[in-house]
């Protein structure tokens, strides 16, 4: 599968999933020994068992309202980048998750390591300037 064709259907697949808490869609983005990052100092989650109960963690107390991601930007060697912003509710209390993810895709397009850069504010606002950088 090209690079193109997996962050498309990454973007597409985690805004959906996001939104609806759906863990099994989101494990079949990713290879079965992957590597996520959910934050650059943060020990990572190896392998799809360890993403999938990081996963139900960071859902659990969440009720999204809005998950919008950007178009990817796909770079050389199956690396692609795309932005996220997310409007959520924890206890009713709105928040607003906005950041960016890189992924390397293997040749089958599954996500073999990821990272996320990301920040939250209280409220439901959007970041500063455009949603997104293109």
């Amino acid at each position: 599968m090209r690079t193109r064709e997996a962050a498309e259907r990454f973007v597409r697949v985690w805004e959906r999933a996001w939104a609806a808490h759906d863990v099994d869609a989101l494990l079949r983005l990713y290879a079965e020994e992957c590597v996520h990052r959910s934050m650059p100092f943060r020990e990572p989650h190896r392998g799809r068992a360890e993403l999938a109960d990081y996963l139900r963690w960071s859902f659990a107390r969440e009720r999204v309202t809005d998950v919008r991601f950007s178009a990817p930007v796909v770079g050389p060697d199956g690396v692609a980048v795309a932005e996220f912003r997310v409007l959520a509710e924890e206890e009713g209390v709105p928040s607003t998750l906005a950041g960016c993810v890189f992924v390397r895709f293997d040749e089958e397009g599954l996500a073999v390591a990821t990272r996320d850069y990301w920040h939250t504010a209280d409220g439901h606002e959007e970041p500063a300037g455009d949603l997104f950088f293109l």
